[in-house]
């Protein structure tokens, strides 16, 4: 099969320093490509070239006849005042009747599960914007469907819809990410971009797990490669080196093919040189102090909404705490509480003496995007204490992949990435007893994500971590907790626990009607902290009736049931009898809101018929 897209010898440079070059990709029907690399390798470059967007400084392009693109960037403008209605009729091209042009709106809004199309712009949130750009491009019906960055902005939900959603689609994708697990779990194709391949990306055919063995035998290849031809290149220098007498005789080609030799040689070096990772180590002040800071009851509101209420907690050295939630549910504020920029409106907290507590913003905010990355790096001199030793600052800037031409550049001039870099920078200075990370992952590359990891876990003190990504969560975290939206919260021993647990299913998804605080939750318990969120003691729960009991063994295959109805009618909002019927369109949709709320309830029953089971 022909491929829809090809990429012959593309190469591009930004000003001075060249991104890629000679880059050779494919793109074919049916393709879910993830596009991953460095910082600075040119990944979302190369996006916007295949998509259009940008002219390649030599190579070319070639797309199949009448070949329809769809570009979805990082983050995109909408008029404030602009309903999502609004925005997706005016996103769909060429003549269409208003009829079809509303039919396909509502198919649309439906199929991104918005709840009120009459809503505009200016009220939705990060991720709630990510799906009105992603909406806004589908709707044009393309071909191939090009995302940068797309779960930027999304909470953990808003990133299994969107895995879902790329599963279940049928259009042949390339998306740039940093994010592994998602990676792995919607491409079948991965590309790396970066200077340490000979052609200057490796391509290979299945998951991320599959590119990460293809990946370390290539640099395995790579340093044999380099021990083999250095071996050859001496031998040759010997040869060369020998007697005026017997350099007379020598064979020209020889000496042509010790040349190549010691070219090809430098060439290896300096791709194997490129394989070089942030140096990440922070700071623990060594504190053996074994309660960090206790918790009791804490509760707290926003706006008149409960975001979480009688949460017990306590930080120890070792524990690395994940925080999971909806946007909104409350992680950034319980993180503030925790620091103590927030009181509790109820509840108290107890802090070691002289407790150091260290805060990575995902806001940026501590950066003055005037300064020099010298500035922002090292305050004052040319030199930064780290662990009780001076570095210049242009040692203490290559540890986190900067070049000594950056260091008088503007941080406004850096990428996200390379700015995040720098407030990770500036952390490993100060010691802690506790760190605090509210989306440190956002716009880090895969190496410093790994590295980032390792550190974290080595850390010796204790830990508070709010990250979409669930590849870090889970490998970092020693334990969850989890918020729900309703004001509740609930401990777990890792994020797959939670993923499968009613109290997950039932916790208050992006742009859901219920958002005032839910009754109450089961007790759950992991080590030594304890979530006490039900407003209720197990003591006053009434025991389970026979027949609550034969409801709660069936329950499971009841929920099945419904979760079957609601995709049922899912399917009938495809139809094109259907589509083309408006009355009947919005007839199916009420159905499906009506099964959605049916599963809803059930998985509420569910959870209370359990708690009750283990208070008996």
């Amino acid at each position: 099969m022909a491929p829809i897209l090809t990429c012959q010898s593309i190469t591009k440079s930004y000003a001075s320093r060249p991104l890629f070059r000679d880059v050779n990709l494919a793109i074919e029907e049916n393709d879910k490509l993830g596009l991953i690399g460095p910082n600075g390798a040119g990944k979302s470059t190369l996006l916007k070239i295949m998509a259009g967007i940008t002219t390649p400084d030599d190579g070319k392009i070639t797309g199949r006849k009448g070949l329809r693109t769809a570009y979805i960037p990082q983050d995109e403008k909408f008029a404030a005042e602009k309903t999502i209605g609004e925005i997706l009729s005016d996103s769909i091209e060429g003549d269409v009747e208003i009829h079809e042009r509303e039919t396909r709106v509502n198919i649309m809004a439906t199929r991104m599960g918005f709840p009120d199309i009459a809503a505009t712009a200016s009220t939705l949130s990060g991720g709630w914007r990510k799906r009105l750009s992603i909406a806004s491009k589908l709707i044009t019906d393309p071909d191939v469907v090009f995302l940068d960055e797309p779960t930027n902005h999304l909470d953990l939900d808003g990133v299994l819809w969107l895995e879902k959603m790329l599963n279940d689609g049928t259009f042949p994708f390339v998306l740039v990410t940093h994010d592994r697990t998602f990676l792995e779990n919607v491409c079948s194709r991965v590309v790396e971009l970066n200077q340490i391949y000979a052609d200057g990306c490796l391509v290979v055919n299945g998951k991320y797990t599959d590119f990460l063995v293809a990946r370390e035998e290539y640099i395995t290849a790579q340093a044999h490669l380099e021990q083999a031809i250095a071996s050859k290149v001496r031998r040759e220098i010997a040869w060369l080196q020998r007697g005026a007498i017997a350099r007379q005789t020598k064979a020209q080609a020889r000496i042509d093919e010790a040349g190549r030799l010691i070219d090809a040689l430098a060439e290896v070096k300096f791709r194997n040189a490129q394989n070089a990772s942030v140096e990440i180590d922070f700071n623990a002040s060594g504190r053996k102090t074994k309660e960090l800071l206790v918790g009791k009851h804490l509760e707290k509101s926003m706006g008149g909404r409960m975001l979480f209420h009688n949460v017990n907690m306590v930080l120890s050295p070792g524990v690395r705490l994940g925080l999971i939630g909806a946007n909104g549910s409350g992680k950034t504020t319980f993180l503030k509480v925790i620091d103590g920029q927030l009181q509790p409106d109820k509840g108290t907290i107890k802090r070691a003496d002289a407790l150091r507590v260290v805060v990575f913003d995902q806001n940026r905010d501590q950066l003055d995007q005037t300064q020099t990355l010298r500035r922002a790096l090292s305050p004052v001199g040319d030199t930064v204490t780290y662990q009780g030793r001076p570095l210049h600052v242009s040692t203490w800037a290559k540890k986190f992949l900067f070049r000594s031409d950056q260091l008088d550049m503007p941080i406004s001039y850096l990428s996200g990435g390379e700015q995040a870099r720098i407030l990770i920078a500036n952390l490993m200075l100060r010691p802690a007893d506790i760190l605090i990370l509210d989306e440190p992952t956002n716009d880090l590359d895969i190496p410093s994500l790994e590295v980032l990891e390792e550190s974290l876990q080595e850390f010796a003190g204790a830990v508070v971590l709010v990250t979409h990504d669930r590849f870090m969560l889970d490998s970092v975290s020693t334990l969850i907790l989890a918020l729900d939206g309703k004001g509740n919260a609930a401990y777990f021993a890792d994020y797959p626990q939670w993923q499968n647990s009613p109290f997950a299913r039932d916790s208050v998804r992006p742009g859901s009607a219920s958002t005032a605080p839910a009754g109450g939750s089961p007790l759950m318990q992991a080590g030594s902290l304890r979530s006490s969120t039900d407003a209720s003691p197990q003591s006053e729960r009434k025991k389970l009736s026979t027949n609550e009991k034969r409801e709660l063994n069936n329950i499971e295959q009841t929920i099945e049931t419904a979760e079957n109805e609601v995709k049922k009618l899912e399917a009938k909002l495809t139809d094109p009898t259907i589509a083309s019927n408006h009355v009947k369109l919005q007839e199916i949709m009420q159905q499906v809101h009506d099964a959605q709320e049916k599963v809803h309830r059930l998985y509420e029953r569910w959870q209370d018929l359990e708690a009750r089971a283990h208070s008996t």
